[in-house]
């Protein structure tokens, strides 16, 4: 039975409507803030640019291309993720759920197809070693990009107290976009054209800096911050399963159903799994509550870690050609392109636990190269002779070395440094 009393502070039921509303900053401190049904399909659209991206640089790698799949990669991957950060942060400040809201939401889903569209030729240009047809690549960032100036310029209009942080914000990405385009016509030699790339992305991520020192921070959830990466890398980590199924599928095609075939399978998604649960031990919405200053490490280092777990799912694309004995290259150089992408991983992981908690101890120290320890044993055996589909299965316990120490003996330092944090 229940008492009938009304709750003491009933919350206010959202409008059942989407009519235009006024786009002011959120409360940062909103109970129960959650990823909204928009955001979730937003997020697919990312599934298809993750996995052109890594099917790309998949084909490159197994023919030997390291240096343009590697340059590939890193352009592709940078364009979708780094729209995808500006978006989920102003969402988390301003989303009002209206219908231009949603409309400048759909207009970056579009944005984000015809980037995905521009990858296959932007990898050929880049293998072929004279020019960037980044033509595609480069029209679908501009129209998310441009999406979001719309956006922030209602915030400005809608919201004094955050006007100038707004503006700023819509000026310069405004003017980075600018950039973008004049690197269309000019159409450079490769190597300007990558180090112009570089140049204007690191234009880019000076734009939150700027803006938000010279206008004020924008109210933005901690928690909920935390919980949309934390959906995007699990998106990033269907790229391990896909990858996992490749390879399944190349053992079996290559020799049947076999012990073989059973390794890779346990072995993949034990690494999908590993990475997930280790990505998991970061505690990032109760410091970043508490400690809001350290959001720009934080967000900036999701970049590699993103872009590492995309790539571990090209590597075991890799080695599906590898094992159907199609790759142009060999079984150590085919594990490399999965163990050094979970190195990266491991290695940001490590360094933001260090970032959040202010504290990097010989306890993570060991934990760190233990981790590293078994996919150097894995990358040993393969060269040693054991089979691809061996090394595949070694290398799904370095998640698990992590794994292991933190819910042991770990947690104890988590607990203790999260309880400096609260004092």
């Amino acid at each position: 039975m229940t008492s009938g009393a009304p709750p003491l502070h009933p919350r206010p039921l959202p409008p059942l409507h989407h009519r235009l509303r006024r786009m002011s900053g959120r409360d940062p401190r909103e109970p129960h803030r959650a990823a909204t049904p928009l955001e979730l399909l937003y997020d697919l659209t990312f599934v298809i640019a993750f996995s052109q991206a890594g099917a790309q640089a998949a084909h490159l790698l197994e023919l030997g291309h390291f240096g343009a799949a590697i340059v590939g990669f890193v352009v592709g991957v940078f364009g979708v993720t780094w729209a995808w950060i500006n978006y989920t942060w102003l969402a988390s400040a301003f989303d009002n759920d209206d219908i231009v809201f949603r409309i400048a939401t759909f207009v970056q889903m579009v944005g984000v197809i015809i980037l995905a569209l521009g990858l296959p030729p932007m990898f050929h240009s880049i293998d072929e070693g004279h020019h960037l047809d980044n033509v595609l690549t480069v029209a679908g960032y501009v129209v998310m990009r441009v999406a979001g100036i719309g956006l922030w310029l209602r915030v400005a209009r809608h919201d004094p107290r955050h006007r100038r942080t707004a503006r700023t914000y819509a000026a310069l990405v405004g003017l980075m976009q600018v950039g973008w385009i004049v690197l269309i016509f000019i159409d450079p030699p490769l190597v300007v054209a990558v180090a112009l790339f570089f140049a204007l992305a690191a234009a880019e991520m000076l734009v939150p800096v700027v803006a938000e020192r010279r206008g004020g921070r924008t109210p933005w959830h901690p928690h909920h911050i935390a919980e949309r990466y934390g959906l995007l890398a699990i998106i990033t980590l269907g790229e391990i399963v896909l990858g996992t199924v490749l390879s399944v599928s190349a053992v079996v095609e290559e020799e049947g159903w076999s012990l073989a075939a059973g390794v890779v399978a346990f072995g993949g998604m034990a690494l999908a799994f590993g990475m997930w649960w280790v990505y998991f031990l970061m505690p990032s919405g109760d410091v970043l509550a508490r400690r809001p200053g350290r959001s720009f490490p934080w967000g900036y280092a999701h970049l590699a870690l993103f872009a590492a777990l995309a790539a571990t799912g090209a590597g075991l694309h890799v080695a599906a050609v590898a094992i159907r004995r199609d790759a142009h290259i060999d079984d150590v150089a085919a594990l490399a392109t999965i163990v050094v992408p979970i190195a990266v991983f491991l290695l940001v992981l490590f360094a933001l636990h260090a970032v959040l908690l202010g504290r990097f101890g010989p306890f993570s120290l060991l934990l760190f190269a233990g981790s590293v320890a078994v996919l150097v044993v894995a990358v040993l055996a393969v060269a040693a002779g054991a089979s691809l589909s061996v090394g595949i299965g070694i290398i799904a316990l370095a998640p698990v070395v992590v794994i292991v120490g933190y819910e042991t003996v770990g947690h104890r330092h988590q607990a203790a440094a999260l309880a400096e944090l609260r004092g």
